[in-house]
């Protein structure tokens, strides 16, 4: 790929548009591995207000230029000149009228380890151009806001021959397909090799046939079968819930085992990362199953919100993305539990976004300035994202938005559009004022909340005051007030709900509410669904807490007041004092709750993790002890197993699903309460019952569960060679495998058996999801990732620096493990800063990683 370029932030101020229309894109490839040549042909027209502007055209330096025509003619050499990753052909060489640009250029894709534009994975051709990808295949205006039909042909020995739209011509060794929707590049696919297809078809509501297809390599096929199901249950939900039926004759998924993402949304063709595609009982986990379920309606969903209607600019990402994951999860919501999945989301949201506006990598949800937009595809651009369209739905209501949602639609279909454009339909389908609200999009940072309560017997009224700040981020010092909406109910003193659930609309930095008409002094159950992605500071005592997570009606509040009590908890022991009493007597009540969903069960029985504790503990202003915390963790697990031991063994014993595996909500929340029951007991039966069930489970899910609870006991050898053994043809069981060892390791060893592991001839570093498994599974074990020698620290940048120089983006990407370095101890900030500077100062960096390393480092400063 090209060499390192010199730092150039891009402004959002600085948006122009293209002085160019492209009428129309063909692009011809003849496929080789070392020799791919790439020619281009390009209709364009120049723009009334052009003004005789120069073309400027995005070209990796690694393209080779063997030929360029404008309408045939060879132009002047004087004229064009090359530059970085840009070509440039000077106006005066340009015609007035339209014309047409042709290309040749030459690649090698067997050099590309990037997994950036045009490479080979196992054999097989395959793309990649979001972000800015499609530089690397050719010269072209890679630009979101440059669209254009596309006409492919493809030449090639390999058997199957894919890309965008539909298939027009198919001859032994060549294919043609012409995409006739409006495109920018970066949605621009191309598969080639040798793949079978698991087939079906779709009727869409007005009565047109689709043929789908979700193609793997041969010997995979029988693992394809719940991505097809997927997808049908998809194209069907965004008809019903949306109106948004499917646009070409076919639909295909393509299952690429070296991918960068999860997956990608490339019109008609999709390709995805393998891990979320292929699925089987022996191979794939409950979580497994609802990731590629997810995934799969998600890039579907990306059919209209993305393709149909694009943004205009990367600095508009999370017009994209943050509609798109919002409506997967109404999908998931609709296909499996609503409370479980709202409760699954936020646990994400906190350990990643708020992560992330708490550090060095806070940025706004629409971004107004960036170096490298590959290190923009962020929690703050996705699931924060997603939060401000659910909060946006709330204040418009259901009604609101789905008239919004088709005025969207009708307005900007073919467009590239923005946050400007997205927020009119709304005032205009609802009459409602988003000025204030817009700042959801441009402040980075989370807002706090301050409620306090005034009770006055005498009218029986009950005042809430609620105050709102957001703290300082880089560049944004002072926030002024946003739209909050924060939902409150109120329980009276028997358990029972005396005021259902109410949104009150926080606009200003101060506002008091008021309920009248009570006749004893309520609970307040606040944030309610949690209405909004703010940090909630009220005064509670652990009592109250308990009686919330007993009575409260809504499941969010409910589940949220056990985990404050248990933070409470491991807060306090964490710094050596007493606690848990009441968290250990009320887990108790709620596992015993046979009325309660099991999923949501076991999400109560599973403790915080140590990095939310840490967190915990340094937004109270103490410096978290990575060891302390661990112990004190490990000390409440054991305390809650020994409290309830006959109810944990009940559960375990009778969450047993019967007969053969299925991935369905039902049978997946009863295996995940059985889980939870064992995570416990493993605390004091020393790992006997983990390793039974690793050897009688019939399942990945409980196979995996039982291989961690033996690692953490120490008796995990046998069962990890037995799987081994079992496995090592199978990369993606294998990547679990990489990742649970450094992950269910003590803490003092996990660097250790990380190093031990990158040692071993099958740890394919260049494969991101190997490398993902195996440090990702590090990062995950708080205490070894910070581990006080600085082992953790060490490890980590010596493979980033080797990651670096072959794939930038996975290296930048996993960088974010330091993120939280400034919080720690003298000592760990050493190792730490120490580590980073390592990178900074490698020779030859990216700038996508010297981006991020850089504002990790200026965090230290502060």
């Amino acid at each position: 790929m090209s060499q390192p370029q010199q730092p150039m932030t891009h402004l959002l101020a600085d948006y122009r548009p293209y002085p160019f229309t492209l009428k129309a894109t063909a692009l011809e490839f003849h496929l080789a591995s070392q020799s791919t040549r790439v020619i281009a042909r390009l209709s364009l027209v120049p723009k009334a207000d052009a003004g005789g502007q120069d073309m400027v055209l995005d070209g990796g330096s690694e393209l080779e230029l063997r030929a360029l025509t404008i309408n045939g003619q060879e132009p002047d050499p004087r004229m064009v000149m090359r530059e970085g990753e840009t070509l440039t052909i000077r106006a005066a060489a340009l015609p007035a009228e339209p014309f047409v640009l042709e290309t040749e250029v030459q690649i090698d894709p067997s050099a590309n380890t990037a997994c950036e534009g045009l490479y080979i994975s196992g054999g097989m051709f395959c793309t990649q151009c979001e972000a800015e990808g499609f530089r690397h295949i050719t010269f072209y205006p890679d630009r979101p806001d440059v669209m254009a039909p596309f006409d492919v042909t493809i030449h090639s020995d390999k058997p199957v021959l894919l890309s965008n739209g539909n298939p027009v011509q198919r001859e032994a060794g060549l294919a043609r397909w012409q995409d006739p929707w409006p495109k920018p590049a970066y949605l621009f696919a191309l598969v080639a090799g040798d793949l079978v297809a698991i087939s079906d078809s779709f009727t869409t509501m007005s009565g047109r046939k689709v043929a789908l297809n979700v193609w793997v390599r041969p010997g995979d096929e029988d693992r394809a079968g719940f991505a097809m199901e997927s997808l049908i249950k998809s194209m069907k939900w965004d008809e019903e819930v949306y109106g948004r039926e499917y646009d070409l004759d076919v639909f295909n998924i393509v299952a690429v085992d070296d991918f960068n993402m999860g997956a990608m949304e490339n019109k008609g063709l999709n390709i995805f990362n393998s891990k979320l595609v292929l699925a089987s009982p022996e191979t794939a986990t409950d979580g497994d199953y609802e990731r590629i379920e997810g995934v799969i309606a998600h890039e579907y969903f990306h059919n209209w919100t993305g393709n149909r209607i694009t943004c205009r600019d990367w600095f508009q990402l999370c017009l994209k993305e943050g509609l798109t994951v919002f409506r997967d999860q109404q999908f998931t919501s609709d296909m499996r539990s609503a409370p479980v999945k709202r409760i699954t989301d936020v646990q994400a949201l906190r350990a990643r976004q708020f992560r992330e506006d708490q550090g060095p990598l806070a940025h706004p949800v629409r971004p107004d300035h960036y170096e490298e937009i590959n290190n923009f595809y962020t929690a703050t651009i996705y699931e924060k994202g997603a939060e401000v369209i659910g909060m946006l739905r709330q204040l418009v209501g259901e009604e609101g938005y789905r008239k919004a949602l088709d005025l969207y639609f009708d307005r900007h279909d073919g467009d590239a559009a923005t946050i400007e454009d997205w927020l009119q339909v709304f005032e205009d389908a609802t009459g409602r004022d988003l000025t204030q609200f817009k700042r959801w999009y441009t402040d980075a940072g989370t807002p706090h909340v301050e409620m306090h309560e005034d009770w006055n017997a005498d009218d029986g009224r009950l005042t809430l005051t609620l105050r709102q700040s957001t703290p300082p981020t880089p560049g944004q010092q002072d926030k002024p007030p946003r739209v909050i909406p924060f939902a409150v109910g109120l329980i009276g003193p028997n358990g029972q709900e005396v005021a259902a659930t109410r949104v009150l609309e926080l606009t200003e930095a101060e506002q008091s509410f008021t309920f009248d008409g009570l006749g004893a002094r309520p609970v307040v159950s606040a944030l309610r669904g949690f209405s909004a992605p703010v940090i909630l500071k009220r005064e509670i005592d652990d009592a109250t807490r308990a009686f919330l997570l007993a009575h409260d009606s809504d499941p969010f509040a409910r589940w949220e007041a056990g985990r404050d009590l248990a933070l409470s908890a491991l807060t306090a022991l964490a710094q050596g004092r007493d606690g848990g009493e009441d968290y250990v007597a009320a887990i108790g009540q709620l596992a015993g709750d046979d009325q309660a969903d099991p999923a949501f069960r076991a999400l109560c029985l599973n403790l915080p993790g140590e990095e939310e504790i840490a967190t915990r503990l340094t937004a109270s202003g103490v410096t978290p002890d990575p060891d302390a915390i661990h112990a004190a963790r490990e000390d409440l697990a054991r305390r809650m197993a020994e409290a309830h031991t006959d109810l944990l063994a009940g559960l375990y014993d009778s969450m047993v699903v019967k007969g053969p595996y299925s991935p369905d909500s039902d049978s997946a929340a009863r295996r995940a309460l059985r889980i939870a029951a064992l995570g416990l007991l493993n605390r004091i039966d020393g790992g006997d019952r983990a390793e039974v069930l690793f050897g009688i489970a019939g399942n990945m899910t409980e196979r995996m569960a039982a291989l961690s609870c033996l690692i953490r006991r120490g008796r995990g050898q046998a069962a990890l060679t037995a799987m081994a053994d079992q496995f090592a043809d199978n990369r993606l069981v294998m990547d679990k495998w990489f990742a649970v060892q450094p992950m269910a390791a003590p803490p003092a060893e996990a660097a250790a058996i990380a190093a031990r592991l990158a040692r071993r001839p099958d740890f394919d570093w260049k494969n991101p999801n190997r490398f993902r498994s195996l440090l990702g599974g590090l990062a995950a074990n708080h205490a070894g990732f910070h581990a006080a020698d600085g082992s953790g620290y060490d490890f980590t940048a010596d493979w980033l620096m080797k990651m670096d120089k072959a794939n930038p983006q996975i290296s930048a990407r996993m960088s974010t493990a330091f993120e939280t370095w400034p919080r720690y101890d003298a000592g760990r900030r050493a190792a730490a800063l120490a580590a980073l500077n390592r990178m900074a100062e490698m020779e030859g960096i990216s700038r996508n990683l010297r981006e991020m390393v850089s504002r990790m480092i200026a965090a230290g400063d502060k």
